[in-house]
């Protein structure tokens, strides 16, 4: 059994990388000991970021720039916060086909996130959630 994804991304500047996480999309940021590398957390979503400022820019990855699916509760509220903040939307909020409602952001450093919650009932033992 799976359990409990965390996310590991690269960034060219870490700090402002930290700042977007903490004000634009509600992360905590933690320090690990490592100058190199920070921790942002929100709910039950663990994102690692390392400085890599000579990496291939996350924009630059085309359809591999996607990084995380996360599940929520409350996307509408979510949605709301995250487009006041300033938020680059990618796709903007709808219901597919699939059964989820779901919206799509481009980061500061240009990996993309997806965040949705499912138009019909799933258990919750299923994904990891994050709480607006």
């Amino acid at each position: 059994m799976l359990r409990h994804s965390r996310y590991v991304i690269a960034v060219p500047d870490l700090e402002r990388s930290a700042r977007y996480y903490r004000d634009v999309l509600g992360f905590d940021v933690r320090e690990v000991g490592d100058p190199g590398w920070r921790f942002f957390v929100r709910d039950e979503c663990f994102i690692m970021a390392g400085e890599c400022p000579d990496a291939l820019p996350a924009d630059q990855l085309g359809d591999h720039s996607y990084f995380a699916y996360v599940v929520v509760d409350g996307i509408d509220r979510l949605f709301e916060t995250l487009t006041a903040r300033g938020a680059t939307l990618i796709k903007p909020l709808r219901d597919e086909p699939w059964g989820m409602r779901e919206f799509g952001i481009r980061t500061i450093d240009g990996h993309r996130m997806m965040f949705g919650t499912s138009t019909r009932p799933l258990p919750p033992d299923r994904a990891l959630r994050l709480h607006v």
